[in-house]
């Protein structure tokens, strides 16, 4: 039968029905509710994820990369405040470098959110006297 992998196991024929394939996706918390009514395509939501969560990338790097500034600070803005969830979540598979959990963690009190705006340069008067650079330890 085309489409089965050679030495696959279960039932034959079609296993998921396409009317479940084709349903818009939803998280089914409200009648009639559909994932994009509250969310841009996944075409556009998936890259500013993968940036921020993946890359770690701010806000505005995100902006500059040519994705809209009010979608970037929405998405960041709704990952932020469902932090809480993934703190009290049990830990799950990781399938990237990054899961949430131990490899992504920010802080859910006082309201730390990036707000877009460039991030400061690094304050040179830290630096070791005379040298413009960091240095290892013992070097």
């Amino acid at each position: 039968m085309a489409g089965i992998p050679e030495g696959a196991r279960g039932p034959a024929g079609i296993v998921i029905p396409e009317s479940v394939i084709a349903k818009p996706p939803t998280a089914e918390l409200r009648a009639n509710q559909r994932d994009d009514d509250t969310l841009p395509p996944y075409d556009v939501l998936d890259p500013i994820l993968e940036r921020l969560i993946e890359r770690e990338q701010a806000v505005a790097d995100i902006v500059a990369a040519g994705f809209e500034r009010q979608t970037v600070l929405r998405i960041e803005a709704m990952l932020a405040r469902a932090e809480y969830k993934r703190r009290q979540a049990a830990p799950g598979v990781k399938v990237t470098l990054r899961s949430f959990g131990r490899d992504r963690r920010y802080p859910i009190a006082n309201r730390f959110r990036d707000d877009g705006a460039p991030l400061p340069a690094p304050d040179q008067s830290l630096l070791p006297v005379g040298t413009g650079r960091m240095e290892p330890a013992g070097v």
